[in-house]
């Protein structure tokens, strides 16, 4: 209970330092006297010190230490604060989520988008924590679970408004493939080995192929992602831990020619060179207490500093909620912990996310043109006396830790804020934070 009561403190003074909102996209808002961290650039955190960041109609009109402030802007004092483009979970399984089902080991057809719940209250927990964009994945219970969704942390009733949409308007997302443990049953439909695994994917990539170079008649959903997979519009997030599965990866991707992405790698440092000859990025998690399966017992937080040295492009996620969505700058300063640079773990977070999921012309950075999409914090980033203090997507401040609904999002257990769980639940949170008091 004393760390509540620590987080309300620290939200109240947090609310006395930043004023009521105004409506962002109408009226221009400009935040001076910030620690900015922009993310911009090929390296490093672009730190700008007392500057000032104006928006205005949901992006970032400016940001430097001289900045002209237009008229009629709203001005919040954020002395004393610091500011950096919202994180970028390139792996998150937030929404009440599914995929496949058992009735086969590779579903391509399956759409994560078509199970996502908006009004899980997990969403706003993930915001809390500082994400304003998350991949949403399937399970990986299966060779190919089906599509992942790429969620903007926004607001709306329908998921087409949390959507990320390409230039031809189509709704973004990869494809979640595993290997290794999990896919393994003892089921006709199922490998029960990893080189049937690594057989059955062959055989329905051969199967793709003929099918996308054909007539595509008739008409078959699965196979039409299939065919984005091979033309490279739809990414594959491979699921994989041992370093053996993941040369069976890097394999699979050689033969087909298949845009890839290494999901958690947790023995990624035993072959970071060879991830690093093919230019392989790695969406990493690091855990300190590794348990469940025999795959990751070999975990450790040196695993990013050894891809980062190798030159592998590095991204961190939650895996939410194997990591909780709050925890995402304790994640980076185990990174930090283990040898990464500082830098290079807080870039981690952000922009690196996003050029992997082709949203980086977006989002990732604060610079003049890009979403304003941002959370400012009570410190330094990295220190375990920070918290985040507000969120906010497209210059809408969504997140707010001097509310108290929002700040049961950032600090509450299991399903608090959540309307639709049992109200003993929430009955519980408010008993704690009145206790804390």
């Amino acid at each position: 209970m004393q760390s509540i009561k620590r987080a309300a403190l620290a939200a109240t003074a947090v609310g006395a330092l930043l004023a009521a909102p105004v409506m962002a996209q109408e009226t221009p808002i400009a935040f001076t006297g910030a620690t900015v961290h922009t993310m911009s650039g090929i390296s490093g955190t672009g730190t700008i010190e007392d500057a000032t960041m104006v928006i205005h109609h949901g992006e970032i009109v400016a940001v430097g230490a001289t900045v002209d402030i237009p008229d009629g802007a709203e001005v919040r004092d954020a002395s004393g604060m610091v500011i950096m483009p919202g994180i970028v979970d390139t792996h998150s399984h937030i929404g009440q989520v599914s995929g496949a089902d058992s009735s086969a080991a590779i579903q391509p057809d399956v759409r994560a988008l078509d199970s996502i719940n908006v009004r899980d209250s997990s969403i706003a927990r993930a915001r809390s924590g500082g994400v304003t964009t998350a991949n949403i994945m399937p399970g990986s219970g299966w060779l190919m679970s089906g599509q992942t969704f790429y969620m903007h942390l926004s607001e709306g009733n329908s998921i087409e408004d949390y959507a990320w949409m390409d230039e031809d308007g189509n709704i973004m997302g990869g494809m979640k493939m595993a290997n290794g443990t999990n896919p393994l049953r003892e089921s006709p439909a199922f490998p029960s080995t990893r080189a049937r695994s690594a057989a059955m994917v062959r055989q329905h990539f051969v199967a793709a192929q003929e099918y996308c170079e054909g007539e595509r008649s008739p008409r078959d959903i699965g196979m039409d992602a299939m065919c984005e997979v091979l033309d490279g519009s739809r990414l594959v997030h491979f699921h994989t831990h041992r370093s053996d599965d993941i040369m069976t990866a890097l394999r699979l991707r050689r033969e087909f020619g298949f845009d890839l992405l290494i999901q958690h790698g947790i023995e990624s440092y035993q072959v970071a060179q060879e991830i690093a000859a093919e230019g392989i990025p790695v969406s990493a998690i690091l855990v300190d207490s590794p348990g469940g399966k025999l795959e990751a017992a070999n975990a450790n937080i040196e695993t990013a500093a050894a891809l980062e040295q190798a030159g592998v492009f590095l991204s961190l996620h939650s895996d939410d909620n194997i990591l909780d969505s709050r925890l995402m700058f304790r994640h980076a300063g185990l990174a930090v912990r283990g040898g990464m640079s500082r830098d290079g773990a807080l870039r981690a977070l952000t922009v690196n996310g996003a050029v992997q999921l082709g949203l980086d012309d977006r989002v990732g950075s604060l610079e003049p043109g890009k979403l304003a999409d941002f959370i400012v914090l009570t410190g330094d980033p990295l220190s375990v006396y920070t918290n985040v203090a507000e969120t906010w997507v497209m210059g809408e401040l969504l997140f707010d830790a001097s509310d108290p609904e929002d700040l049961l999002h950032a600090t509450g257990g299991y399903g608090a804020g959540n309307p639709q769980m049992n109200t003993h639940v929430l009955e519980r949170e408010a008993h704690m934070l009145e206790g804390a008091q």
